[in-house]
């Protein structure tokens, strides 16, 4: 059965004639807010649509990462720590729907209440929230995490708290945020950010505390053991405060969760095929169809689940660091774009079965047009003529390779291309007039099998060129603190991207942290019209222009040529055992640790 996952999405688009509904006379609390309208479920709903609520508790699962950890706080900027943590020991006010575009649902606020401009929001926390170790979650843990996390926390929460005017106790549970300008989408930020135990910190260093310093938090599971390195065990609090909230009633099923940590892909995926792993997700289509028939699978202890999405392709590939030479000059850019010979390396890698990322926000109403820019996507990229890359205006599409190997017709536009920018061949090796060879490092991460071969065609096609390249495979710990110091020339690069794009946009491309170690930017965006149009698209006042401004974003984004694209992650595919079972409805952005596993269930 093929569920009907943008249900839910016709329903919000339908009744939509603008992004935000008119204003009301006076401020009203309310179970949830939406960014576009009203929320879609009632006040007296019972569960998410996409979870079971008469789901069982119970039973083990171990789940693998690649590489190490040297920390288990997520919300700091030093150190690497399990991904999954903030998502399943940690929860904020309010909780996010994957089921709507973007709208937030009480979680350790019982009710929602905002200004008819959005200009402040209030949150009234439940009388019953409860850290992990029993501890009530009061107006004084709110106020602290928002300005602990806003200053000394990990660069994604910081910006929230420049926009912030004032944060106050309004009541014994309440508390309102005042936001210092007009943003309408502030408000539901600040009901996603994590909450922490102010005294559990109180005369110790939050940024730098060492490894067995683990915060605590209010979500379902708490860390029960781990190994630095090898593994980390969660269990389910028994005495979860919130089991039995709309928001999470056929949500966090599992009893226990052990996620253990291997050194590459290849030796986590020998592990499940052995039966060490409970599940694990397939990003490649052709190994998916190629080398999952493995006897487990032929038994049927094994299930292969596809699950769609309705979301944007966001963008995946390599991107290139913009702050320095060679890669300041469009022209180079364009050329090395050129010169990845993507139709050929896609049907390497993946069998040509999965198709290519046009644009940030392809696959969806929110991505660029063919063609030249007209109507209010024009109105909206001229002020910035002056700024815009080739193509923004005019059109622009990624080039198209002839599928052979040499690749012949694009390496000829690539060479010119480096010519123009002052790039000749000189004893066989590419360099500029002053004599300095075209070298640049690709940094990947350790157990990337399909980067290092996507490396290994481009590299011959860079070379028939006369560049130099060395390709570096570090471990996880080292990539991350290379990419946290913008220390690589190109480097791959995902951001997946929403059907409500906000604030997160400056985060990914905005100018003010463009050169900002550990900054999101990793291409080093630095343009007006990029910031422009961000301010644009979240001042929007209909969704018709919302759409627009997006549009136009797509265009000067892509245009930009900062990232070599390669295939887009169309359908999510999980391999689990069969004991792992998962609701009939699906939500529109399909899989992710919001679904699986945290609306699976284990059942014998």
């Amino acid at each position: 059965m093929r569920p009907d996952y943008l249900r839910p999405v016709r329903h919000v688009i339908a009744g939509i004639t603008s992004v935000f509904a008119a204003a009301i006379a006076h401020a009203e609390s309310a179970h949830g807010i939406a960014m576009y309208g009203d929320p879609a479920l009632p006040p007296d709903f019972v569960s998410l649509p996409y979870a079971n609520p008469e789901a069982p508790k119970g039973g083990k699962v171990v789940f693998g990462n690649t590489g190490g950890y040297n920390s288990l706080n997520p919300f700091v900027q030093k150190g690497t720590s399990p991904w999954q943590l903030r998502f399943w020991t940690h929860e904020s006010l309010m909780g996010r729907s994957w089921d709507e575009p973007f709208t937030l649902y009480g979680l350790l606020a019982e009710s929602v209440e905002t200004a008819p401009d959005r200009s402040w929001v209030e949150f009234t926390l439940r009388e019953n929230a409860r850290f992990s170790d029993g501890n009530p979650v009061t107006v004084d843990d709110v106020i602290w995490s928002y300005e602990t996390l806003g200053t000394e926390g990990h660069l994604r929460y910081r910006g929230l708290w420049d926009k912030i005017d004032g944060i106050e106790q309004t009541a014994p549970r309440t508390v309102r945020v005042t936001f210092n300008e007009p943003d309408r989408e502030l408000a539901l930020i600040a009901g996603l950010r994590p909450i922490l135990q102010k005294a559990q910190w109180e005369g110790k260093d939050f940024a730098n505390a060492p490894l067995h310093y683990i915060p605590i938090g209010s979500g379902p599971y708490f860390v029960d053991s781990y190994e630095a390195g090898r593994y980390v065990n969660l269990r389910r609090n028994p005495d979860y405060w919130g089991a039995d909230i709309p928001f999470r009633r056929g949500t966090m099923n599992l009893d226990d969760i052990r996620i253990e940590f291997y050194g590459d892909g290849t030796v986590l995926f020998e592990a499940f095929k052995a039966g060490e792993l409970t599940a694990v997700r397939e990003f490649n289509a052709d190994k998916w169809n190629t080398q999952y028939n493995f006897p487990a699978v032929q038994r049927g202890d094994v299930i292969k689940t596809e699950i769609p999405h309705g979301k944007p392709s966001g963008m995946t590939g390599f991107v290139m660091n913009t702050r320095k030479a060679p890669f300041d000059d469009w022209r180079v850019r364009e050329a090395m774009l050129l010169a990845f010979n993507f139709e050929f390396i896609n049907d390497t890698i993946t069998g040509g079965a999965q198709p290519r990322i046009t644009s940030y926000f392809s696959g969806s109403d929110l991505g660029m047009q063919p063609g030249p820019a007209t109507g209010r996507v024009a109105e909206l990229l001229q002020p910035y003529t002056n700024d815009l890359p080739p193509g923004a205006l005019e059109g622009y599409a990624l080039p198209v390779g002839d599928g052979t190997a040499r690749n012949r017709a694009n390496i000829r536009r690539a060479n010119k291309l480096l010519t123009e920018a002052g790039w000749t061949i000189q004893d066989g090796v590419l360099r500029n007039q002053n004599g300095q060879d075209f070298a640049i490092t690709v940094l990947l991460q350790q157990g990337d099998s399909e980067g290092q071969t996507a490396m290994e065609i481009y590299t011959r096609a860079l070379e028939r060129l006369g560049i130099k390249i060395n390709v570096e495979q570090v471990d996880s710990a080292q990539f991350a603190g290379r990419n946290a110091e913008l220390d690589f020339d190109l480097t791959f690069f995902r951001r997946a991207l929403s059907l409500s794009p906000g604030n997160e946009q400056r985060l990914y491309w905005g100018s003010q942290n463009a050169d900002t170690q550990g900054t999101r930017n990793l291409m080093g965006v630095a343009s007006p019209a990029v910031d422009g149009l961000i301010d644009a698209m979240l001042a929007s006042e209909s969704h018709e222009d919302f759409v627009s401004a997006t549009r136009a974003l797509d265009r000067v984004l892509t245009a930009g040529r900062y990232v070599i694209p390669i295939w887009n992650f169309d359908v999510g595919r999980v391999a689990h055992a069969k004991e792992l079972k998962q609701p009939q409805s699906l939500p529109i952005y399909g899989d992710g640790p919001e679904y699986m596993p945290q609306v699976w269930w284990y059942e014998e």
